[in-house]
């Protein structure tokens, strides 16, 4: 059972429902968010989505790339930073998109209404009876208050920042005292006015903003509350088109979509699983936006939970896979929450003699040609994976007869064994029957093979890489990190390595 109908509710019970698992998803509301939230999403975002068929190129209606600058000014419009989020990204899509949420989520809904094994239960409150065995949760209709109560193997709440299922669980949260106010405002400007069209991060003492684009047709702006305003006084309508008119923006140019107050914070919860009950997404963790990963963290969460859950469930692992979800993920987590709240700290500056020491220090950066701090790199924590694993794998556009397509499109949702075609005339016989028990697809480069399928490549990525891990062969999890890799001799090993710590001895076998 899911609690919670967000994007990452619909993203795992979307994934555990196309695997073949009954999953129930109940949500307090009776409809899904309208207004915006985030706005921003990484390649790898991009690669999660695709998943489940729903890349950037087949909604250009609600995500667009953004292959331009990141640019940090002061209040003379000087440069501070200028931040390159051009180009494609190492997952095959380009390394920043701006979208509309509420557009993606009503999509995504209407790919979970497509899977008969997914109940979903709007309106209806969740309150956790029991973990024992099973979990029993008893449901609550808002609108008529009639009960009943479901049992589920597992419970994950998805229900947010403020979520019911974490303090039912009784897990505590690690606060880092990062707490700004901002005022976070949603326009659809007319299409006949002009915006810079890079995203612009103003760090000025009498008001940090934020200007970037809010996804096809939209506009964001981010308003910092100043020490002496009160969030009643800013989180007002005309406040917000006082706010924007410098920048042209007004009631007979322009439609307000909406404005809200926010206090972005930071923390984590302290631990994920307790018992049959795990917590992702916002229930797990926040961070403050300045890095545009909060969203992106969550659909992480997801792609890390699903196939370790779904072969526990399915009895292909041992329940103490999902030990390993919190610890790969938190690893990655603090990493950015870190990387997040370090901008922040420079962003929200309001003091004057401190941001001329900012100022200074930070153009004489830019002239020297010094590149600004990178966000952390996709790296799991330990866990699932061998000493070296825990890498996101690249994704290239392949052959495929007088076509191309992107890898994942044909080979993705099981454990994968990519490998140079010679080396499997070294497998031996007990490898061969591990990869069936364990339902791994191998894929063959660099040549042809009789008895697996065989990777024509456009550019030659696959075969870099191998070489770059200098290994003949690779294990790739359904969350697209990889387990691990050898060279041939090793192969056997890599495949014995998985299955151990899957905790299996062959298919439906637990030890």
């Amino acid at each position: 059972m899911i609690v919670g109908l967000g994007p990452v509710g619909k993203l795992l019970a979307i994934h555990l429902g196309r695997a073949g698992h009954r999953v129930i998803v109940a949500d307090r509301k009776t409809e899904g968010y309208p207004l915006p939230r985030a706005v921003t999403h990484d390649f790898e975002f991009a690669r999660i989505l695709q998943s489940i068929g729903l890349s950037p190129d087949t909604i250009p209606e609600i995500t667009e790339p953004y292959d331009d600058m990141y640019v940090w000014r002061n209040a003379d419009r000087q440069s501070l930073v200028e931040v390159d989020w051009s180009g494609i990204g190492s997952s095959g899509w380009y390394n920043t998109y701006f979208f509309s949420q509420p557009a993606l989520e009503d999509r995504m809904e209407l790919v979970l209404s497509t899977i008969p094994t997914v109940t979903v239960l709007r309106g209806w409150s969740a309150d956790i009876l029991s973990d024992d065995e099973v979990v029993s949760t008893g449901l609550t209709q808002v609108a008529t208050g009639a009960q009943r109560v479901v049992t589920s193997r597992y419970l994950v709440g998805a229900d947010g920042a403020n979520s019911t299922v974490r303090r039912w669980a009784g897990i505590d949260w690690h606060d880092m005292g990062f707490f700004y106010d901002w005022l976070v405002v949603d326009v659809i400007p007319d299409p006949s006015l002009e915006f810079p069209h890079v995203a612009i991060q103003t760090c000025d003492i009498a008001r940090p903003a934020t200007m970037v684009p809010g996804g096809p047709g939209r506009r964001r702006w981010e308003f910092m509350r100043l020490p002496h305003e009160t969030i009643e006084s800013l989180n007002k309508t005309e406040r917000a088109w006082e706010l924007l008119e410098p920048f042209g923006i007004r009631p007979d140019n322009s439609e307000l979509e909406r404005h809200s107050v926010y206090t972005f914070q930071a923390g984590w919860a302290t631990s994920w699983r307790r018992g049959h009950i795990l917590l992702a997404g916002d229930a797990a963790h926040l961070m403050p936006p300045f890095a545009g990963q909060g969203l992106g963290a969550g659909l992480r969460d997801v792609m890390n939970l699903f196939w370790k859950l779904g072969s526990v469930l399915a009895g292909h692992a041992t329940e103490s896979v999902l030990d390993t979800y919190e610890t790969e993920r938190l690893t990655h987590i603090r990493e950015f929450i870190d990387f997040s709240i370090s901008l922040g700290r420079v962003i929200c500056i309001t003091d004057p003699a401190e941001a001329a020491e900012r100022d200074e220090r930070m153009i004489a950066e830019l002239a020297k040609g010094n590149a600004p701090p990178s966000p952390p790199a996709p790296q799991l924590g330990p866990g699932l994976h061998l000493p070296g694993g825990g890498q996101l794998s690249p994704q290239a556009v392949i052959r495929v007869d007088d076509a191309t397509v992107r890898f994942d499109d044909l080979y993705s949702g099981s454990v994968l064994l990519l490998a140079k075609a010679e080396t499997f005339e070294q497998v031996a016989a007990e490898t061969a029957d591990m990869i069936r028990e364990l339902g791994i697809t191998v894929v063959a480069l660099r040549g042809r093979h009789p008895e697996v399928a065989t990777l024509d490549e456009v550019d030659g990525t696959y075969a870099t890489w191998l070489d770059q891990l200098s290994a003949e062969c690779v294990l790739i999890r359904p969350d697209f990190y990889t387990f691990g890799a050898s060279n041939a001799a090793g192969m056997n090993a890599l495949v014995l390595a998985l299955r151990e710590q899957l905790g299996v001895s062959a298919l439906g076998s637990r030890v």
